[in-house]
Order: C-alpha cells, then sequence, then structure tokens
C-alpha cells in the first residue's frame, strides 16, 4: 500500500532477551512444583491443627497436713485441713491396675526448715517423698498415714498423731520419678507429747541451750531412712 511505512523488524537482541525472560519464568515455575512435592508443608499443618493436647503433670506436688486435735503441741500453718492438699497426680488410666508403692522404690525424708532453733522459735516439720522406680505405684499420702517423731536419745518427746483430729487417707498415684512434699510445715511448739495431756497447757518443755534433737517421720507405712537432726536453743 502507497503512503504506510514499512514495519521495523526487531533486532536480534531483543528476541534473545525475550527468550531469556521466558526460560527465567519456566524454570521458576519449575522450582516451585519440585519444592511443593518435596516440602508438602501441607502436611505439617495438617498434623498441626490433628494433633490432640497433651496435659503434662506436674513433678512436684503436695501432701495433705495433719489437723491437731485439742493437743497445743501441733499446728499446721495456714489453713490447711485433714482433707486439704493437691493430689500428687491423677489416678491411672481406668481400666488399669497400679501396684502399690514398696518401700524399695519409694524415698522419704524428714525435713526440718532450721538446724537450729532459738529459743523463741518453733521447728516446721515437712514429709518429702519421691517414687525412685521405674513404674507408677499408688501409696496412702492421708493423714491418717503420716506419722511424725521427735526423739533424743532414746526418749521420744512428742509424736504427731498422739492427739491427731479427723485423720482422713487419700490413695494416689505416684509417678515414676515423682517428688511430693507437704502442703505445709508442722508445727511443733516444744513441748512433750501424750495422748493422756491432749489440751493440757502445763505440758513439759524440751530442754535447750544446745540439745540435740531428731525428726522421723512415716508415710503410708514407709519409714524414713534416715533422721534429720536439730539443736534448740
Amino acid at each position: 500500500m502507497t503512503g504506510s511505512s514499512p514495519r521495523r523488524r526487531q533486532s536480534p537482541a531483543v528476541y534473545r532477551r525475550r527468550r531469556l525472560l521466558l526460560l527465567i519464568a519456566l524454570l521458576v515455575a519449575v522450582a516451585v512444583v519440585v519444592w511443593l512435592l518435596v516440602a508438602q508443608p501441607w502436611r505439617g499443618a495438617a498434623s498441626e491443627s490433628s494433633a490432640p493436647e497433651v496435659s503434662q503433670t506436674p513433678a512436684t506436688s503436695t501432701l495433705p497436713v495433719p489437723t491437731p486435735g485439742a493437743t497445743p503441741g501441733a499446728t499446721p500453718t495456714g489453713d490447711a485441713s485433714a482433707d486439704d492438699g493437691a493430689t500428687p497426680s491423677p489416678s491411672g488410666t481406668p481400666g488399669t491396675t497400679v501396684a502399690a508403692c514398696s518401700a524399695s522404690d519409694v524415698t522419704v525424708e524428714a525435713v526440718t526448715d532450721k538446724t537450729s532453733y532459738a529459743s523463741d522459735q518453733q521447728p516446721a516439720f515437712t514429709i518429702r517423698l519421691t517414687n525412685n522406680g521405674g513404674s507408677d505405684c499408688t501409696l496412702n499420702v492421708g493423714t491418717s498415714s503420716q506419722v511424725y517423731t521427735v526423739t533424743s536419745g532414746s526418749d521420744t518427746w512428742w509424736r504427731s498423731t498422739d492427739c491427731q483430729s479427723k485423720p482422713s487417707d487419700m490413695i494416689v498415684t505416684l509417678e515414676a520419678g515423682q517428688t511430693v512434699s507437704s502442703a505445709a510445715p508442722l508445727i511443733w511448739d516444744r513441748t512433750r507429747s501424750a495422748v493422756a495431756t491432749c489440751g493440757d497447757d502445763s505440758r513439759p518443755r524440751a530442754a535447750g541451750g544446745g540439745a540435740s534433737y531428731h525428726l522421723s517421720v512415716s508415710i503410708g507405712g514407709i519409714e524414713s531412712a534416715q533422721t534429720t537432726q536439730f539443736l534448740l536453743y
């Protein structure tokens, strides 16, 4: 056609750039497809959404605290009562049988808050027990099974069960490796206890001046392996 200008042909360099860009886009697309096939990110999202929540049992929990009766010789701190205290661990799965704890599997320790007490201080006692066995076991950790005993030489000065009020049972499952301690300490007012003297304010007072005493405990019929020594001034 007359009067129209001829179409200008692109240079070879332009064609080369276009082919290069097309090749790069193709490589990127292939890389994305390969990554999706290998990584499969949708599987991780599905696993996270379907995974059940797992509740963790605390490694350390608490024991109930014995409640004194009319005796002035043992008082718990706080508001603890015979039925207070958290279950160390939930009971076993329904339908399963958990064996009773044995003395060879459980370590019981008598614990005092200090090693020596001034004349105006009262000793505070707690129990600590650990399941050292390789499997869970059951134990009565209620106040009915706890005994605190203070001795001086061969003389028994005080026993927590002499005037205990409202003892109760608490059967729990101790997980393997679990450590459990008293919810609150039991306070000794440094007087001699006896069933016949419950409520007697004139009970003999333990000697001070650096006198040595020993605390032993038992729980669920398992005795502490050692006594814990403390001094009264």
